[in-house]
């Protein structure tokens, strides 16, 4: 089966906060391909998803930009934390690493419930 992961809420904004975190200054095309990357092909994001996340991220000043050349030498807008941003991103990565943990459990529970 070939389906697309379907995201929650605020979650690619999660992703993109990260991703900036762990490559520094990174373009729209980079940052989606990074996503897709990672994911394993899970998460497959066209431009205006991204760059919809992009802005809006740039409007709650968690990302900044500054035009510059990529590696195919063009000129692109490069999107890089800000600190609002890393102090966003901590506190967001704690709550997912509690959820996870507790989603973890209530499966656990439920197969264990079930004789899995």
């Amino acid at each position: 089966m070939n389906k697309k992961l379907d995201l929650l809420q605020g979650t690619l904004d999660l992703m993109v906060l990260q991703t900036l975190a762990s490559m520094g200054p990174q373009h729209g095309f980079g940052i989606a391909r990074r996503i897709e990357q990672v994911s394993g092909d899970e998460v497959l994001l066209n431009q205006g998803t991204i760059y919809a996340a992009l802005v809006r991220l740039g409007q709650r000043r968690l990302i900044k930009a500054a035009w510059g050349t990529s590696e195919n030498n063009r000129r692109a807008r490069f999107y890089s934390l800000t600190r609002a941003g890393r102090r966003h991103l901590e506190a967001r990565a704690a709550d997912w690493e509690r959820t996870i943990s507790v989603m973890e459990r209530v499966f656990r529970q439920s197969k264990e419930d079930i004789g899995g």
